[in-house]
């Protein structure tokens, strides 16, 4: 029997570990429009249109694709429908930046052009071999409706902004066979080079109801032999966008642990001992993903999440609210891992016709292992900084049960907001129910931001009208799972529920349990991005993150207000609450 202090540590474990992934769904990417497709956007509607995050003028996107570092400027490709709003006639649409913000869109990079992807480029990957030369890995379909698997190399390697691309004839270089659902085979990942000289990528599949991570080897990056079994697998449907990468372990003699590692290192035996392995998934049946974190074998080709991560789609996620489809890459500049992941619209298809637009791409996000190595810890990207603009700031400013206060000076609607909050009586919590660790979507549903609580709901109000018959909700609730409070659990919520007048606009609460400690630190901090329609939250440090989509009609521009609230009946204290309203940065104008 451990102490108390590790029996909550692991009750806090089960509570992250255990959560499902609720009611909530996110509108599926590939629900088919024939008659919009290819209506193209008279005009476009800026009122819910973000400021800062990635998105181009007009139409729709979805997956980020082949994000990668050439030449001293970052490469992002993605889904896109250069002819309407809804999906459809689908190409990689190309952006290029110097700092992750400022961007600059070029010309598609990759469209249908060749038999083997006719009828769509869909998702892939880049990978940068040792020459230095970037490859693009993508799905295509063919005349059969088949998704195979194709490979583009830039025309002019002298160019770094990688304008022109050119497909070998010899393409598809894997293509489904017998054993492979032919409709259900997509999304190669970037390639890792092994200790026996072979090239290796996994590409997303499914057999019955089983997902799988299909393994492929070659010695040339042209001939490729499906393995004799997958990397892995699950009972969780369809497996899209896998990705499969490599951290340092905290402690490790080689790396400071937030640093990245590079895949490219991945047949590197000395790292062994130093480095963990990630395997992440989309599901296509729930529209979530999660990770878990675990040990490969290089000379088996096996992966074994490690002990205590749920390997099914009640496992960790890296966001918990509306993010998918996503894909990291090494930054060998800083020597960091980015994370990119795309965030739908949850208005209606009416709406994003009216609009002219869909889709946004999160912030980007550095992404590295805990301390621990029981989970994955995100954070924006350092550049996002430069986009802050006018600045106020509250201190030791007690907020009593019942009461909210509002943040003025500045103009919220675009803005970066961190809040450290404390809260010396935790005895009060209330008790915790074994059974809500299977759904926190559903306890914040239940006991949302307007129920009262004993420790919490306190967080913030976001996006809010003046008079808050408008408002988003970014809170934490605490619970006791035992009789003197030593034991206490954390949910963290997005609740939307009052965002907008808008009857018909799609508002799931997003929730998790936060892996965190907070009888011991009776305190924790979160930093909200808010930006238009969207609200991306990242609770204690980044080990528990959410997105959500809203679309206010009053709080909108100046009439958009902060609030900081408490809804519970012991005291909280905003230790400390810093925001920035946020600039404008270019954002994705033609390249002259």
């Amino acid at each position: 029997m451990g102490t108390a202090a590790d029996m909550a540590a692991a009750l806090l474990l089960v509570a992250v570990l255990l959560h499902c992934t609720g009611t909530a769904m996110v509108r599926a990417s590939h629900a088919v429009y024939p008659e919009l497709q290819s209506l193209e956007a008279e005009k476009v509607d800026e009122t819910s249109r973000t400021g800062y995050h990635f998105q181009p003028p007009k139409h729709w996107i979805n997956d980020p694709n082949g994000p990668m570092y050439y030449k001293g400027l970052y490469h992002l490709f993605y889904q896109y429908n250069p002819k309407g709003a809804v999906w459809g006639n689908i190409v990689w649409a190309h952006s290029v930046s110097t700092d992750l913000i400022d961007w600059t869109a070029l010309d598609p990079g990759i469209y249908p052009s060749k038999k083997f992807d006719i009828k769509g480029c869909w998702s892939g990957s880049a990978t940068v071999l040792p020459s230095g030369v970037p490859v693009v890995m993508y799905t295509g379909i063919d005349p059969d409706e088949h998704q195979v698997q194709n490979v583009a190399y830039p025309k002019n390697l002298s160019d770094p902004f990688l304008r022109e691309w050119v497909k070998p004839d010899y393409n598809p270089i894997i293509a489904p066979d017998n054993g492979i659902n032919a409709s259900a085979f997509r999304d190669p990942t970037t390639a890792w080079y092994g200790p026996d000289r072979h090239w290796r990528l996994l590409v997303g599949s499914k057999v019955d109801d089983k997902g799988l991570a299909v393994l492929y080897r070659s010695r040339d990056f042209k001939r490729w032999v499906k393995a004799h079994h997958p990397l892995h697998s699950g009972l969780t449907g369809m497996w899209e966008c896998p990705d499969f990468f490599p951290v340092a372990v905290h402690g490790g003699s080689r790396r400071h642990h937030r640093r990245g590692v590079d895949t490219a290192e991945l047949h590197d035996r000395a790292l062994a001992e130093e480095v963990k392995y990630v395997l992440k998934v989309s599901l296509d049946l729930t529209r979530y993903e999660y990770y878990t974190v675990g040990t490969y074998d290089h000379a088996t080709d096996q992966y074994t999440p490690d002990a205590g991560f749920r390997d099914n789609d009640y496992g960790l996620r890296y966001d918990y609210g509306d993010f998918y489809a996503s894909k990291s890459f090494y930054d060998p500049v800083k020597r960091r891992r980015i994370l990119w992941g795309w965030a739908n619209e949850s208005d209606t298809v009416p709406d994003d016709r009216r609009k002219g637009w869909a889709g946004i791409q999160a912030i980007p996000r550095k992404l590295w292992l805990s301390p621990r190595g029981k989970q994955l810890i995100q954070w924006p990207v350092e550049e996002v900084k430069a986009l802050r603009a006018k600045h106020v700031n509250v201190s030791d400013k007690v907020v009593k049960g019942g009461q909210y206060f509002e943040v003025t000076g500045f103009k919220s609607v675009q803005s970066d907001v961190e809040v450290s909050f404390a809260i010396d009586d935790l005895s009060k919590a209330e008790q915790f129910n074994p059974k809500w660790l299977t759904d926190p979507q559903a306890l914040c549903k239940k006991r949302g931001a307007r129920e009262t609580g004993e420790v919490g709901p306190f967080g913030l109000w976001v996006l809010a009208a003046g008079d808050l018959t408008e408002r988003t909700a970014v809170f934490f609730r605490v619970f006791r799972t035992n009789s003197n409070g030593s034991r206490l659990v954390v949910l963290m919520c997005n609740d939307p529920t009052n965002s907008t007048f808008e009857a018909q606009v799609y508002r799931p609460t997003f929730a998790s349990f936060v892996n965190v400690d907070i009888a011991k630190t009776k305190a924790i901090a979160l930093r909200t991005l808010i930006d238009h329609s969207v609200v991306e939250s990242f609770g204690a440090g980044g080990r528990t993150c959410i997105l959500t989509r809203v679309y206010p009609k009053k709080a909108l521009g100046d009439n958009a207000h902060l609030f900081v609230f408490n809804h519970g009946e012991v005291d909280v204290k905003v230790t400390k609450l810093e925001a920035w309203e946020m600039k404008t940065p270019k954002m994705n104008a033609p390249a002259q």
